[in-house]
């Protein structure tokens, strides 16, 4: 597009179940937003995360305490070996693989 005043045409569709001019809009308040505002949308989205996490991790685990949800949660957050090194191993678990490879 030569004599565009938009040099960066966006070729993919950051939004594809939203029309083109809606998205600039959103675009638009996203880039004007001041930055304490962006980081409490961030931390909003991350507690969202976390409870639709431990929401699924409650149906695969009907039984599970509430310890043992929040450590599970740990896996999924940190990944199975960096979780076991912070909070321990798994109730019933016993120690983690200390051979380093977890692969079984």
């Amino acid at each position: 597009m030569t004599g565009s005043s938009k040099p960066h045409q966006q070729a993919i569709a950051l939004f594809p179940d939203t029309s083109p001019e809606a998205e600039a809009v959103l675009i638009e308040l996203l880039r004007q937003m001041p930055p304490w505002r962006k980081l409490y949308l961030v931390g909003q989205m991350n507690q969202t995360l976390r409870t639709l996490a431990l929401s699924g991790l409650r149906a695969r685990h009907p039984r599970a305490t509430s310890q043992e949800l929040r450590r599970r949660l740990a896996d999924l957050l940190l990944g199975p070996d960096l979780a076991a090194r912070v909070h321990g191993p798994l109730e019933g678990e016993g120690e983690p693989n200390k051979g380093g490879c977890s692969n079984e």
